[in-house]
């Protein structure tokens, strides 16, 4: 058998690890959509909510790791502002999108 350097096994050990670690990374810094969301889905499910009449410029890109963020201009009825039940609809759309989906997107701005 033949002798097998110890820098070949760590070296082995390291790399796949390392690029794993790298591609998380340029994921974070290109602010690209999280793997398992589908901006399409999400943009449906939010204008399904009562009383929003339109979602645009939505964007969800991770903070890190694991963290996705959400921010979307949605558009509502006009009466919700007259009879103040735009914070509820508010939290409708935070709460949906924290539990719908498989990843979860607990930091969201609407």
């Amino acid at each position: 058998m033949a002798w097998v350097s110890p820098y070949i096994v760590v070296g082995a050990l390291i790399v796949p690890r390392a690029v794993r670690l790298l591609r998380e990374a340029l994921e974070v810094l290109l602010e690209s959509v999280p793997r398992g969301i589908n901006l399409d889905d999400v943009r449906r499910h939010l204008a399904g909510v009562s009383h929003v009449v339109d979602v645009h410029d939505l964007h969800i890109s991770q903070m890190g790791t694991g963290l996705p963020v959400l921010t979307a201009h949605v558009v509502v009825d006009d009466g919700c502002f007259h009879y103040g039940h735009a914070p509820e609809i508010a939290e409708q759309l935070r709460t949906c999108v924290a539990t719908h989906f498989a990843v979860a997107i607990d930091h969201s701005t609407f």
